[in-house]
């Protein structure tokens, strides 16, 4: 048996390589969470969060004190017999803190998976099972990452669209923006080919009619996957585009929790689903969201946030390894994203998409955090004992 003796919290701001453009916002650091988790015998794990309040609600200062207060306090001094006591607990939870923490209503899916990750590795390493015990062979020799372009205009757009060619990816995601759409479209098929996957994320910028007209002038140009064109609260709209287009409309922002998604298939809003580890609430949750969207016939995306570290690529490498039918990833992006990366080894995708090596297989997530490093880019610290 061990129990958990305290935790630290850690708001950081990562440096990214360039200034990222996203839902009218500018980020140039990764805005993220770290938890850290100790237990009586001084076995220790981490895990990340980045939350997003245009997705979840929940804005990095707000789930850092949810952690701290409210969190965290009563997960000190719990125990486990074994590895499997602590799948049990998260499979419970569910991607959420149990009932009797905060109030189930307020806004924590981003906050319980930092939470939950630091679970997961530190007992990990605590009772030697890892992460990786349960990879799907077809998996790892199947999946490959997209390349993601964002729709500037010029050198910038050309450029970027070059290094998706050059770095051999089989799939390529268009940010587009209003200005930008189908020009950008047209320029990226001729610069890539007919033979690459290409699929659009309006990022929540168009209205329904524009939707619509978007959505089948670039489907002429080979483009049949569209990722939440509409506000995330416009369900009805969505699943006017799901009868309308005939194209696949996939739900990100919309979809969050079991909640989301249930709703998402009885209004059949959508024909795919983008799941993030950080915004579905952990691991576990988005393993069990991934079922059910996979049992009720949708096209599964596990996606990522901008600005993870290798922490959060090691959990999405675990994820994406155990089924073999998600048919988009994105993610492990490592120093292609980040100027400095506080863990080791780097999870970062290979030529051509291909997936990084497995890391230690052995316990946890199977990664290093460089605490000196991590406390370099801390912007805020306390200790919950």
């Amino acid at each position: 048996m061990a129990r958990i003796r305290k935790f630290e919290v850690f708001a950081v701001d990562l440096p990214l390589k360039r200034t990222f453009k996203q839902i009218g916002d500018e980020r140039s650091v990764s805005d993220s969470i770290f938890v850290k988790c100790i237990t009586d015998t001084d076995t220790s794990g981490f895990g990340e969060c980045l939350p997003r309040e245009h997705v979840t609600g929940e804005t990095r200062q707000y789930s850092y004190e949810l952690l701290r207060d409210s969190i965290l306090p009563h997960l000190v001094g719990k125990d486990f017999n074994s590895f499997e006591d602590v799948r049990q607990f998260l499979f419970r939870c569910d991607g959420k803190a149990p009932s009797l923490f905060p109030d189930s209503h307020l806004p924590q899916n981003a906050s319980w998976c930092a939470a939950e990750l630091a679970l997961l590795d530190t007992f990990g390493h605590e009772f030697n099972e890892s992460l990786f015990s349960h990879i799907d062979d077809r998996a790892k020799s199947r999946h490959r990452y997209s390349g993601v372009v964002f729709a500037d205009s010029g050198i910038k757009f050309f450029s970027t669209s070059m290094k998706m060619l050059v770095l051999g990816f089989p799939a390529v995601k268009l940010k587009v923006t209003k200005k930008v759409e189908l020009d950008a479209i047209k320029q990226l098929r001729n610069l890539l080919g007919s033979n690459v996957d290409i699929r659009v994320d309006p990022d929540i910028t168009w209205d329904l009619p524009t939707a619509i007209t978007m959505i089948r002038e670039m489907a002429k140009q080979g483009v049949h996957c569209f990722e939440q064109p509409l506000v995330k609260d416009d369900i009805e709209g969505l699943a006017k585009l799901v009868s309308e287009t005939g194209e696949s409309i996939m739900a990100d922002e919309s979809f969050t929790d079991r909640q989301s998604l249930q709703n998402l298939i009885a209004q059949n809003a959508c024909t795919a689903v983008n799941v993030k580890i950080s915004k579905c609430g952990g691991l576990i949750a988005s393993q069990r969201l991934i079922l059910e969207a996979l049992s009720a016939g949708l096209m599964v995306q596990v996606g990522c946030n901008i600005g993870e570290s290798s922490l959060l690529s090691a959990a999405h490498l675990a994820l994406i390894t155990q089924f073999s039918e998600i048919k988009y990833c994105e993610g492990c992006f490592g120093a292609h994203m980040l100027k400095d990366d506080p863990v080791e080894p780097q999870v970062q995708f290979r030529y051509g998409g291909r997936l990084p090596q497995v890391p230690d297989q052995r316990h946890g997530l199977g990664v290093t955090v460089n605490e000196e490093l991590l406390r370099r880019y801390t912007t805020q610290f306390d200790d919950v004992s």
